[in-house]
């Protein structure tokens, strides 16, 4: 009997859920659900539109059971790799995540390796220097004292959240 997956596919531009099943010896893929993305703009900053999203993603979930019905195999979640969410000490989401074309993080990158080698952060974290790396938006929050960032008790990297 052949499994059915749900994948979704959040890209910076757009979003996507798509259905794979499985027979034993061959992959079919379908495109079941598409919707737009992007940052949105509030206060001077670039956020992600978190509750937007999920609400597209459990679209995508109901189109999957009227497709395939409610028995999945497995759900996998793919999404940029370098933005965060922060929960509360009550599983509570302290607010919509940043995006990483924001202007918060230009100059965190130099202002890390003022503090640290760059040898010792290439060896903790294996990364090309890029100034949209989450540690470079961590080093932010810290520098301005971010409220959200002192009410944190959970971090979750984006796929994590949904």
């Amino acid at each position: 009997m052949p499994q059915t997956y749900l994948a979704f596919d959040l890209g910076a531009s757009s979003g996507r859920a798509v259905i794979g099943r499985f027979d034993g010896s061959a992959v079919e893929l379908e495109e079941i659900h598409r919707f737009a993305n992007g940052p949105i703009s509030v206060a001077g900053g670039l956020y992600w539109d978190a509750l937007r999203l999920y609400d597209e993603m459990l679209a995508g979930i109901r189109k999957c059971a009227r497709i395939s019905g409610p028995a999945l195999a497995g759900i996998g979640i793919d999404t940029w790799g370098v933005d965060f969410a922060l929960l509360d000490e009550h599983d509570e989401l302290l607010g919509n995540p940043h995006c990483y074309r924001d202007a918060r993080v230009q100059g965190m990158m130099e202002r890390a390796f003022s503090r640290v080698s760059r040898e010792a952060i290439f060896e903790q974290t294996g990364l090309q220097f890029l100034e949209i790396n989450t540690l470079y938006q961590l080093l932010s929050m810290t520098e301005r004292n971010s409220q959200q960032l002192r009410m944190a008790r959970t971090f979750l990297m984006m796929p994590d959240l949904f």
